[in-house]
């Protein structure tokens, strides 16, 4: 049963990318089943234990990453540090390969009968490269190769600037922009929302400075029930990751991408696509814009949404799923 919630407000990036003509979705997809994936931040020490003792492919994979980063991965996921594992050029590949390995969980345990009822898939942020690699539009190895690229070039970015990123949670869309506004005038720097997660819940990146005059104003002067600055590198989903692009685009320029087999929702416009090459343009822009998780997931239930999976490390995306539909019906496969 599709159930309307609401209608969010229009995004500019929501009309930016079109696919030449031949090469879209037809307007009439659905999102029955949905697969999702998590991004940065799911991290935790020891995940992926289990799998790798349970899911002989889930270790194969883990073998065949470490060939190609040129580190024991599941060393790190297992034994840490936590701090290293943390890191934005560990996290990235190591919940990569964890997610994609909770795929084979599923299908162990459910049948291939369970993969092939995904109608969609989508991934926050880092995540939107485990549902391209999910949905067929890029091979396991390749999708590991960019996101390795990807980590190592936004931790690059993220040392060249001091910046940041801090959650509001209580407050809608339109009064966190007032928020960084104020923040940005009394500060001299920049900051925006770089997260559009869900009503009430949004993650703001900028300098540091511009950071720490969110916190103190958001909530005796914007009326936030909270914020809690992010345990990530940088400001990331804004220009300063601005450096980061040519790397990005340099080691897409190296891999196929496909058409996916089902639709996989861009964090970029909240929308569809299946040419390659407008893949990779998004891919590129990407890490520079605003993810617009609410408006993906809106559109989702709009379009049919009945049960979704998220696959990988942590349980964030449910909640945020849940937030947005109480009654959505969500089931996680943990790695």
């Amino acid at each position: 049963m599709s159930i309307t919630l609401y209608i969010l407000k229009y995004h500019p990036a929501l009309s930016a990318i079109n696919d030449p003509p031949g090469n879209r979705w037809d307007i009439d997809w659905k999102a029955t089943t949905a697969f999702l994936f998590p991004g940065q931040g799911a991290q935790y020490l020891g995940m992926a234990g289990d799998l790798v003792k349970d899911v002989p492919k889930a270790k194969e994979m883990f073998e065949q990453a470490s060939d190609v980063l040129g580190y024991d991965l599941l060393k790190l996921c297992l034994e840490g540090p936590k701090e290293k594992l943390d890191s934005t050029v560990i996290s990235q590949p190591a919940i990569y390969v964890a997610s994609l390995a909770a795929v084979e969980k599923l299908r162990m345990e459910a049948g291939q009968e369970a993969i092939d009822r995904a109608t969609v898939a989508a991934g926050l942020s880092l995540g939107e490269y485990t549902a391209l690699s999910f949905a067929g539009a890029l091979s396991f190895e390749d999708g590991l190769k960019i996101v390795k690229v990807r980590g190592e070039a936004m931790q690059a970015a993220s040392e060249a600037s001091e910046s940041g990123m801090v959650s509001v949670i209580g407050l809608d869309s339109d009064t966190v922009k007032k928020l960084c506004e104020k923040a940005s005038e009394l500060s001299g720097e920049k900051i925006q929302i770089a997260n559009y997660l869900c009503s009430g819940n949004y993650a703001v990146s900028g300098a540091k400075s511009a950071c720490a005059k969110v916190s103190e104003i958001a909530k005796p002067e914007f009326k936030a029930r909270m914020t809690v600055p992010l345990a990530v590198a940088g400001a990331f989903h804004t220009d300063f990751m601005m450096p980061a692009v040519s790397k990005l685009s340099d080691v897409l320029a190296t891999v196929e991408i496909k058409k996916p087999r089902i639709p996989v929702i861009s964090n970029v416009d909240a929308m569809p696509h299946s040419c390659p090459t407008t893949i990779k343009n998004i891919l590129t822009r990407q890490v520079t814009s605003p993810v617009l998780w609410e408006n993906t997931i809106a559109a989702m239930m709009d379009r049919g949404f009945e049960q979704g999976y998220e696959l990988g490390p942590g349980k964030v995306v449910a909640g945020i799923v849940k937030r947005i539909n109480k009654n959505a019906n969500m089931i996680n496969v943990e790695a």
